[in-house]
């Protein structure tokens, strides 16, 4: 009995020990990330306020500072691209809000859709619709690329998840991961290795156009409304429909919601098909903006879409569009607003570094999210 109370004071001592030297090294890292962030900024200042003020060239001498519409250019970049990112962190949430696993093949369902619209708006500019009728070419696209992202995602449930549903958490993890790259080789088989490119949009929709002062092109616009669309649709469903209650239900707790007569297989295999709906819809307005399409398209979009569900709080609908709009944004002005003035060398191609350092601050400072975690009961206790 001694001898077991001498081990275990040993094992504490060692964890006490251990506790503090870890707390200290976070402590540093959270230190220099807010010098960090706080010194580029105010070199930024400088540089706008005077390019030969000392502070503004002590790190980089050739920094000119940034001009009005060149900020505003940044912000409208930053917003366009988080956009994509909220609606592909909406699936991870809703799937993880049910489940309590990430579902890492959703970035490739996220690609499907945006195989499916290029091959459809494809066929409608061959025809010559897509440039006189587009409205409605662009309706059906949607519609098709929904569809085919909502079998994708409902059938990968069906067949990869349902099976291990009772399996311990790491095994549906991996899995799909091998989803993934299921999902990314049968598209390479198909259509091969190069970039597939969508048709030029109308000239209508590809002019700028002035609001607020904001130089916006007609694209941008179109993906902001189709956006606010489908946040507001997936509000109005999980808010305020019995199919909307019995989701929420399942996430709480799925043995309770079992017991008051909902049916939790379909409730899961709907929470699926939402998620691949909105991933569809992201993958079409991916295509028309960027108009260039490969089988990575969703690896690294889904890397961020995943990083911005944990930014807002993972399991919150509204934190994950939130994440995504704040990532986006993070990795348009950052590099010019922080890392430039500090003369870090092509700022541009460090967008990603700056991506993945916002999720490392996210977690230091509020690990639950910006807006805070909905977990289940399980996974709280």
């Amino acid at each position: 009995m001694k001898e077991e109370k001498t081990v275990t004071a040993v094992i504490e001592g060692k964890s006490k020990r251990r506790t503090p030297l870890v707390d200290r090294f976070l402590f540093v890292v959270k230190v220099f990330l807010i010098g960090l962030v706080t010194i580029g900024f105010l070199a930024f200042v400088a540089q706008q306020i005077s390019p030969d003020n000392w502070f503004a060239r002590w790190r980089n001498p050739g920094a000119t500072g940034l001009s009005a519409d060149q900020i505003k250019g940044l912000v409208i970049s930053g917003l366009s691209q988080g956009v994509f990112y909220g609606l592909i962190a909406l699936g991870y949430s809703m799937v993880y809000g049910v489940l309590g696993f990430i579902n890492f093949a959703h970035g490739e369902v996220f690609m499907v859709s945006a195989y499916t619209g290029y091959i459809a708006a494809n066929k409608f500019s061959a025809n010559g619709m897509w440039e006189s009728n587009f409205a409605l070419c662009l309706l059906i696209v949607l519609l098709l690329a929904v569809m085919v992202s909502t079998v994708t995602a409902v059938l990968t449930e069906r067949i990869a998840y349902r099976p291990l549903r009772n399996s311990p958490r790491l095994i549906p993890l991996i899995t799909s991961i091998g989803v993934s790259f299921v999902l990314q080789n049968a598209v390479l088989g198909i259509f091969g290795p190069g970039t597939q490119g969508y048709p030029q949009l109308p000239e209508w929709l590809a002019k700028q156009r002035s609001i607020l002062t904001f130089e916006i092109s007609g694209i941008k616009i179109l993906v902001f409304l189709v956006t606010i669309v489908s946040m507001t649709g997936l509000w109005y469903l999980v808010e305020r429909t019995k199919t909307g209650k019995a989701m929420r239900a399942v996430a709480e707790d799925k043995e309770i919601a079992s017991l008051m007569g909902i049916n939790v297989n379909r409730i899961i295999v709907t929470t699926f098909a939402v998620g691949g709906a909105m991933a569809g819809v992201a993958g079409v307005m991916f295509g028309l903006l960027f108009r260039a399409v490969n089988p990575m398209t969703g690896f690294l979009p889904g890397i961020k879409a995943f990083t911005a569900a944990v930014v807002g709080g993972i399991g919150n609908l509204g934190g994950a569009m939130s994440g995504g709009l704040a990532l986006g944004s993070a990795e348009s002005i950052a590099p010019q607003l922080i890392l430039e003035p500090l003369g870090v060398p092509g700022v541009t191609q460090l967008k990603d570094a700056v991506a993945f350092t916002v999720l490392v601050m996210v977690l230091l400072f509020k690990p639950s999210g910006l807006f805070g975690e909905r977990l289940s009961a399980e996974d709280r206790a």
